[in-house]
């Protein structure tokens, strides 16, 4: 089995592949002080509660935009699974030819995302990433990075205006009955939830007009779902895509 792991600014994302069958998925706090030691002992309960031990696990696959966790993970599995996880980045095959300016700028997250989009979809593509930034990626039909842009996360700017307007409480990030908000709850609810909707549909529309052709989009991310109820531009939702891409760059690899 393959374990794969997506280590995000906020949160972490790990999946068991048997063969092409993703068989379990759990999402975990990113907590940068927590130890290798400490980690593992999450891994074994989180394994134990789908009836999986460390022995069933044959590779790792990791990619991380938290640099400070690499080494953290790299000690625990090989310190307890005796095994060397594929790390993505540099020097590893991806299949994603990246058409950037400066390629190593671009995060290990949006590459795996990339690769499993072009496999799973043919035609140009638009990812729109709804974590603790969101993010929009263009890959081409060839599968080429093409590049993006990268703005705020829901919870980012929410947490910014939470924490500055002191008169404004903190609001569950829930949709709003309408978008002409009757108290302050509401009214918040309205300006982040409906917000980001158009900020995701104006995007797409100047992304769509520069590719000069229709790309299917494809949202992912923590949001994904709560955006994609309110919007006709997303084509599918896949929580699962970076842990896809994790298996496809594994596979690679490994072959």
């Amino acid at each position: 089995m393959l374990l794969a792991i997506d280590i995000g600014n906020t949160d972490t994302t790990l999946g068991v592949f048997d063969g092409e069958e993703l068989q379990a998925t759990w999402h975990t706090a990113t907590v940068i002080h927590r130890t290798a030691d400490e980690y593992a002992v999450l891994l074994f309960n989180l394994l134990a509660n789908q009836g999986l031990k460390a022995h069933d696990i044959k590779g790792v696959a990791l990619c991380s935009v938290v640099p400070p966790l690499i080494v953290t993970y790299e000690v625990l599995f090989q310190r307890y699974f005796s095994i060397s996880p594929l790390l993505v980045g540099s020097g590893v095959k991806t299949g994603v030819r990246i058409r950037m300016d400066n390629p190593r700028e671009v995060g290990t997250d949006r590459i795996v995302d990339a690769a499993a989009a072009h496999h799973l979809y043919s035609g140009p593509l638009i990812i729109v990433d709804l974590g603790t930034a969101t993010t929009f990626d263009t890959i081409s039909e060839e599968g080429d990075y093409l590049g993006g842009a990268i703005s705020p996360g829901i919870v980012t700017a929410a947490e910014a205006m939470f924490s500055r307007a002191a008169m404004l409480p903190r609001v569950e990030l829930a949709r709003p009955i309408r978008a002409i908000g009757t108290n302050t709850i509401s009214a918040m609810q309205s300006g982040i939830i409906f917000g980001y909707v158009g900020l995701v549909e104006g995007m797409v529309a100047r992304l769509q007009k520069e590719l000069g052709k229709k790309a299917k989009v494809i949202a992912t991310g923590g949001y994904a779902e709560l955006i994609a109820k309110e919007t006709k531009v997303i084509d599918a939702v896949r929580p699962d895509l970076a842990l896809i891409g994790l298996k496809l760059i594994y596979q690679i690899n490994k072959a």
